[in-house]
């Protein structure tokens, strides 16, 4: 058996695959980025792109997914690198959530662009502006396995979330004298959840990225269970 030529090609599948996740995310993380930009500067040919733009994202998951397999079929890694495999193919669905939810905003973005200047469109910018920094945080966790920002990040959500619901708080006050805007208005609180959502979906990444460098499992940690 040629042990140094399997190690060699387990290094180059393994580099390859971490490659496939960190452009993943750039793109991911980019489609969120038009996708408010078109909403706040009335840009349909932006949301178009996001749509358009969605399909590469799409195509990478795959590609992960399957890189991952072929891995642990054929090298059967242990330890670290079970771990690193196994959470890429993890972060890589919950980019293509991401880069889904931005295509959501870009779709409510070219109906909302199609109607009058709708001002209430600012408000989203505080909460998107969060939550680029909490998926910001969390692909600089799993890419240095940074176990502290990773798990720093569920708490940095609660902002995220104090601050949707006060929006949609505000947003179905001005349902009831919206004077024909309620159906934007409507846009407006979807582009907020999927907003919410995205900080959701980097807390998850951040506890791949705990699990990565730690082999520890927090996901239910500090939840409380049911009364009995």
């Amino acid at each position: 058996m040629n042990t140094p030529h399997i190690f060699r090609d387990f290094d180059k599948v393994m580099e390859a695959l971490k490659a496939d996740v960190l452009l993943m995310a750039s793109l991911a993380r980019q489609n969120l980025e038009r996708a408010m930009r078109s909403l706040l500067e009335r840009d349909i040919d932006l949301a178009r792109t996001v749509i358009a733009d969605d399909s590469d994202v799409d195509d990478l998951e795959r590609k992960i997914d399957q890189t991952g397999m072929e891995i642990l079929v054929r090298f059967h890694p242990v330890a670290s690198d079970l771990r690193l495999v196994i959470t890429s193919m993890k972060m890589a669905h919950n980019l293509e959530r991401i880069s889904d939810h931005a295509v959501n905003i870009a779709k409510r973005s070219k109906k909302i662009c199609k109607a009058n200047p709708l001002e209430e469109a600012s408000l989203t910018e505080p909460l998107y502006s969060l939550a680029d920094k909490l998926l910001r945080d969390a692909l600089m966790a799993y890419t240095d396995a940074n176990t502290v920002l990773g798990e720093g990040l569920k708490l940095r959500d609660k902002e995220l979330d104090r601050l949707h619901k006060q929006m949609i708080s505000s947003l179905s006050g001005r349902l009831e004298d919206s004077n024909g805007r309620s159906e934007n208005l409507l846009h407006l609180i979807f582009v907020a959840r999927s907003i919410e959502r995205i900080g959701d979906l980097a807390v998850n990444i951040g506890e791949d990225a705990v699990f990565l460098g730690e082999a520890r499992d927090i996901r239910h940690e500090h939840r409380k269970l049911p009364e009995q």
